[in-house]
């Protein structure tokens, strides 16, 4: 279980890469992460939960949206999460698995971080889609190159970013039209930040999870991405 203390530190390490980030070294050659990737039983069955979840919190979500165009916009995030799940789950049943018996040690974790992050209105709810989905995309995404070959070359395109551009082009409509939600939802970027790297940090290996010198230069990645997705909003990360 993850103290509140812990969720201080990470909120105050996220806030300190963020001020220092450096947009050079963030285009550079892509971290390797070989020494810090789980096994890979943990790996899908952590992945197979958290697009699962996404899936049925982005599904709640849309009965809420202000416009129809905001109803369809959740509608692809619910169902880009759907299809992430059933490729990884896919991909379990071929290794002769359980997929529910792989996830399941994942669920209580992440429920938990879902209704933390779920947000008070659509909009929190579509950055929460936004920006947790991409951080943590992005490592799973990362960690995907430690895997055996054959694993990789199958699952090479599931974290990739289809759905940004139509949730980018959805939020920066609302955001225009009314500024109180800019500012309102670059607050609530700034929150998700910190809940986001504990569940990054639970996908690692467990030996690399207290390693600072091998973990800083993970988050000063993902952050340097998720700053870039707030940028696309036109909202200070």
């Amino acid at each position: 279980m993850v103290s509140w203390w812990n969720r201080k530190r990470a909120a105050r390490l996220a806030a300190a890469w963020l001020a220092s980030r450096n947009p050079k070294k963030a285009s550079g050659e892509r971290l390797r992460l070989d020494d810090v990737s789980p096994e890979l039983d943990v790996y899908l069955g952590q992945a197979a939960y958290l697009q699962l979840s996404m899936y049925e919190t982005m599904g709640r979500a849309g009965a809420s949206a202000p416009t129809l165009s905001g109803r369809l916009v959740t509608g692809v995030l619910a169902t880009t999460a759907l299809e992430r799940h059933r490729t990884i789950v896919a991909e379990i049943e071929r290794n002769g698995q359980d997929p529910a018996e792989l996830m399941s040690p994942h669920r209580e974790a992440i429920d938990r971080f879902l209704e933390r992050t779920s947000g008070a209105d659509w909009y929190e709810s579509m950055l929460t889609g936004y920006v947790t989905a991409g951080i943590l995309n992005d490592l799973f995404d990362d960690l995907l190159r430690s895997l055996p070959i054959d694993v990789r070359q199958r699952l090479r395109t599931v974290f990739d970013a289809r759905e940004e551009a139509a949730v980018v082009e959805e939020l920066t409509a609302h955001i225009e039209a009314d500024p109180r939600v800019g500012s309102r939802l670059a607050m609530w970027g700034r929150r998700l930040v910190g809940d986001t790297l504990l569940v990054a940090r639970s996908a690692l290996a467990s030996h690399a999870r207290e390693d600072q010198s091998r973990l800083e230069p993970v988050w000063t990645e993902l952050i340097a991405a998720h700053s870039r997705r707030m940028d696309a909003l036109g909202l200070t990360a």
